[in-house]
């Protein structure tokens, strides 16, 4: 068996103030604790499998750099395309700057970095949230009930007796309830019985995470949003330095008797441009997750996938009661991509198709790193390559 993360490691990873080398601890070792678990339950996966690949999706937004000048170029782009108004627009009021200054003063004031820095901090924040609570959770699950040769309600009763009662976001029976069905899938010797009881501990932690993770996703999807007073603002005092409380009262009294002037049109027509590139981009990385072998799900899609045969026809009473509430295709994944990833049914539906759809894949236990990168990373260096 592989090295089992133990609690104190999963506090001293959830410890780490770089976002980035935190992160890729964080996926290495739901690693290690999804296959911890599968000494037990054989190679079905558990809600560690895909928090391995969710986590490395995750450092793509962490990790910003990349997006930021792809996005910077694309808003230069917008810019130069209307750098005769902008000119001509700052020329009304008094500017004597050259086409190409007041061009890059746009640029710059536009910012492309903001945005990822607002999206990195939030996924940042968000994976480290899930990490500190759940992963240390499978990672105390695993040294107090992993090798119980035998059923033990009063072990399993005193490892659940440390989750506090009640719904999320603060209460955590769901948690509960699911460490107690991955406890009885290890005695169980019916196959069926036994993927029915994992999927439903792997949904039930979903619902979970992802209500605990609503203000990060929100925030996260909304990091694209550039505020169009301050954006004004500083333009005027970049240009007018000396002079933009006097074109601030200006614009002011044209906007007063319903006369925009050119500029506010310009500036809307550039902040529009700017707010739709940073969401489609950030959207591109936040709203896809990579699966080992290059196999992209695009989570504003259905899942390209089928149901195991284990999992096509679902008798567990439970399953199908929280089904109900989640799944408005319980028998299908059809209709399974979120039309709005920032709410909350939208996701779980979407998650609840994907842990069906992929309990089986071996695929998914697969390292998430090379060899190399991992030891790198177990040196604490920064790993090279394709991460």
């Amino acid at each position: 068996m592989s090295h089992i993360p133990t609690v104190e490691e999963v506090d001293q990873i959830a410890a780490r103030t770089d976002a980035v080398i935190r992160n890729l601890h964080i996926t290495y070792c739901y690693h290690q604790l999804a296959l911890a678990l599968t000494s037990r339950t054989g190679i079905a996966a558990n809600w560690c499998t895909f928090a391995t690949w969710a986590s490395k999706q995750a450092g793509q937004t962490i990790r910003k750099q990349d997006l930021a000048r792809t996005l910077e170029n694309i808003l230069r782009s917008a810019v130069t395309a209307q750098a005769a108004d902008i000119t001509s627009a700052a020329r009304t009021l008094g500017s004597t700057q050259s086409p190409t200054e007041i061009q890059e003063t746009v640029a710059e004031l536009l910012n492309p970095l903001a945005a990822f820095d607002r999206a990195s901090d939030a996924v940042g924040r968000g994976n480290k949230k899930v990490y500190e609570e759940i992963g240390r959770e499978f990672a105390r699950f695993s040294a107090m009930c992993l090798n119980d040769e035998t059923f033990d309600a009063e072990n399993l009763a005193r490892f659940c007796d440390a989750l506090r009662p009640g719904d999320p976001p603060d209460g955590q029976q769901y948690l509960r309830q699911a460490f107690g069905r991955y406890y009885q899938a290890f005695f169980e010797a019916d196959a069926k019985t036994r993927a029915e009881m994992m999927l439903l501990a792997n949904i039930e932690i979903g619902y979970h995470e992802q209500t605990r993770l609503q203000p990060e996703i929100a925030e996260a999807l909304d990091a694209a949003f550039v505020d169009y007073q301050e954006f004004r603002l500083r333009f005027i005092n970049a240009l007018f330095p000396n002079r933009g409380w006097w074109v601030r009262l200006r614009l002011l009294f044209q906007l007063l008797f319903n006369r925009p002037h050119p500029l506010d049109r310009v500036f809307a027509s550039i902040i529009g441009e700017a707010r739709r590139q940073a969401h489609l981009l950030i959207t591109e990385y936040m709203m896809t997750i990579t699966l080992p072998h290059d196999v992209v799900l695009r989570l504003g899609s259905d899942i390209p996938a089928e149901f195991p045969d284990s999992l096509k026809e679902l008798a567990l009473a439970d399953l199908l009661t929280l089904l109900e509430n989640l799944d408005t295709t319980p028998n299908s994944p059809d209709g399974s991509g979120a039309v709005d990833w920032a709410r909350l049914p939208d996701r779980l539906h979407f998650i609840v198709d994907l842990f069906r759809c992929y309990h089986e894949s071996a695929d998914l236990f697969e390292a998430p790193f090379t060899p190399e990168q991992i030891a790198a990373l177990q040196a604490d260096r920064m790993p090279e390559g394709r991460l």
